[in-house]
């Protein structure tokens, strides 16, 4: 008899008004997904515009030189494109083992509950800290507590062209240090919730064929959760090469190029927070080039990271 309701229920003729409610949810829906893409349209028709003067004038050598004179109208953004990628790229691969061995150590069952739930809330309040406090802490705690590291690093090193400077405080390991800090709470939250959304199923059927524990972990429950891990590494990437107070406080914002890891540096996203508010003329035109550059850095990550989950998720 309930089958038989239920059915009754389902093919029953339903009323104008809930189809006219329907409809009209889909539409709202439709409405408000394709604000998000007017939007990022527009952002990039303002800034594509903006950059026109220095696109004709410069081109490519925009990309590749380092000179940013604005009294003689010489601009190029190739020592802001190198310290946003070096950045971004070291920070990433630091800070990738530390929030997937975070994420394995909350969700498993290696300590007891209340301590697994105290470093969980800890990594989600670290996401929390403003940037600009974890600016002053890099100034004032970070950056001179690694500075006999970094001054051995030189004196060991300084052959290789990555240590051939001497340290002089603010520099380019400093602001990759403190992209660590920023950007693992979204690696580790993002693993942990893709770990936790795997079936017990998989765990008890690896354990049931004789695995061990690390085992389980190694072989099936990473390669069950890499789509959603690699989703977060993309989007702990985009938030490194777009992070601007943090890194302008503590990188040293330095136009000048060097390969050095030791020296100072600079960032697309710290060049424009510096010199966008007194900037005039041409050098108006040259950071929304430098803006423009950040944006398809950052759009082409984000279309990388879907075609890779994507792929990753048809594989597992």
């Amino acid at each position: 008899m309930s089958n038989e309701k239920d059915n009754q229920y389902l093919l029953r003729n339903r009323p104008p008004s809930e189809k006219l409610v329907d409809v009209g949810f889909k539409n709202l829906a439709v409405i408000l997904a394709s604000m998000v893409a007017v939007v990022l349209f527009f952002i990039l028709i303002v800034v594509f515009q903006g950059s026109l003067e220095s696109m004709g004038r410069y081109g490519w050598q925009f990309l590749n030189t380092s000179d940013w004179n604005p009294v003689d109208d010489e601009y190029g953004a190739g020592a802001a494109i190198y310290g946003t990628l070096v950045t971004s790229l070291l920070s990433l691969l630091i800070a990738v083992p530390l929030g997937v061995g975070t994420a394995i150590f909350i969700t498993e069952n290696i300590i007891p509950r209340r301590i697994r739930d105290v470093i969980g809330v800890m990594v989600e309040l670290l996401a929390a800290i403003p940037s600009v406090v974890l600016g002053l802490w890099a100034i004032f705690v970070l950056e001179p507590f690694i500075r006999p590291v970094l001054e051995l690093l030189y004196q060991l090193f300084n052959w290789i062209p990555f240590f051939s400077t001497p340290p002089m405080g603010p520099g380019t390991i400093p602001a990759v240090l403190i992209l660590v800090v920023m950007i693992l709470p979204i690696i580790t939250a993002i693993s942990r919730d893709s770990l936790n959304q795997v079936p017990q199923k998989l765990r008890q059927a690896a354990y049931g064929i004789g695995t061990t524990r690390w085992g389980a972990i190694m072989n099936v429950m990473l390669p069950a959760a890499v789509s959603g891990i690699v989703g977060g590494v993309m989007l702990a990437l985009g938030r490194a090469m777009g992070e601007t107070m943090a890194v302008t406080m503590i990188i040293g914002n330095s136009n000048n190029f060097s390969i050095s890891l030791l020296a100072p540096g600079n960032t697309i996203a710290a060049m424009l927070a510096n010199q966008f508010g007194e900037a005039d003329g041409s050098q108006v035109s040259s950071l929304m080039y430098a803006a423009f550059i950040l944006i398809i850095m950052t759009l082409a990550v984000n279309i990388f990271a879907q075609w890779l989950v994507k792929r990753l998720s048809l594989k597992y």
